[in-house]
């Protein structure tokens, strides 16, 4: 279980209690499923690489659970080679960029990949559920797509909404991909805060030396954490959520939280950051 520590103590934290509490590293791990439970809005966040055998996802036994989404929606995203994730028996093909939202109750899950020398690479998000909603696969096609941003910002990007109040239906997950257009490299600037949500976000498709300063912290007492490939920045609702590359790259976000409403934000305006 992680804990994270509140506004008022976020602000005197160094570098590294900073990167302790509010960035998750280490989750694709080849051949293993890692899972880290977090005290944030109870959110599961994880990873799967399935090789040569397949990985079944079973319920750590801090969640009192007989299987993992007996009480739990899950968000899976592939960012690596093609796969299938098995559920209750049917498969479900994932490309690269694309998602399966899984729903309260299903009871067996398994990772799959196509070849073991280019594994698929399955990212993992679960907020408690509710109610039960079907399992449902979405490819970038199928998303409800944004453009937004200039190339003068350096902050063209295109959203990508899979798991919305609009989208593939869900308890209480949200969830999408953002990707940057070449020469951009901000993402969600200016800022905005949601008391109502957390939000998660996952770095990929960055090259190998690339990097992320991701802002978090109340609007005027920011702090930055360096993100690498692969890696997950937390963002409670009292926290800023943004970021700046060095080259262009993708990010999925993840809410959950009191409402499904993609446009409840709080914008913080540029002269009050600090």
């Amino acid at each position: 279980m992680r804990y994270l520590p509140d506004a008022i103590t976020t602000r005197t934290l160094d570098t590294t209690a900073l990167r302790h509490h509010f960035l998750v590293q280490g989750l694709f791990t080849p051949g293993a499923i890692t899972l880290e439970i977090l005290e944030l809005d109870r959110a599961v966040v994880g990873g799967a690489v399935p090789t040569h055998e397949p990985l079944t996802l079973l319920a750590p036994a801090a969640l009192r659970a007989e299987y993992f989404c007996e009480h739990r929606e899950l968000g899976v995203l592939n960012t690596g080679g093609a796969g299938t994730v098995e559920v209750d028996g049917v498969s479900h093909a994932l490309g690269a960029h694309d998602a399966l939202y899984i729903g309260r109750g299903a009871r067996d899950v398994r990772f799959h990949s196509a070849d073991a020398n280019t594994p698929a690479r399955y990212y993992l998000i679960s907020y408690p559920a509710h109610a039960v909603f079907p399992t449902a696969r979405i490819t970038p096609a199928e998303a409800d797509v944004l453009s937004l941003g200039t190339p003068e910002s350096a902050n063209q990007r295109q959203v990508r909404r899979y798991i919305h109040a609009g989208g593939v239906k869900s308890a209480q997950l949200v969830m999408g991909v953002t990707v940057l257009a070449p020469g951009s490299v901000w993402n969600t600037m200016p800022a905005h805060t949601h008391h109502r949500r957390s939000e998660i976000y996952l770095y990929f498709d960055l090259p190998a030396e690339a990097i992320v300063l991701h802002l978090v912290g109340e609007p005027t007492e920011t702090k930055t954490l360096v993100v690498r490939n692969g890696e997950v920045a937390l963002s409670p609702g009292w926290s800023v959520h943004s970021g700046c590359g060095t080259s262009a790259y993708a990010f999925c976000w993840a809410m959950g939280g009191e409402n499904q409403d993609y446009a409840d934000m709080d914008p913080v305006a540029m002269s009050v950051l600090r």
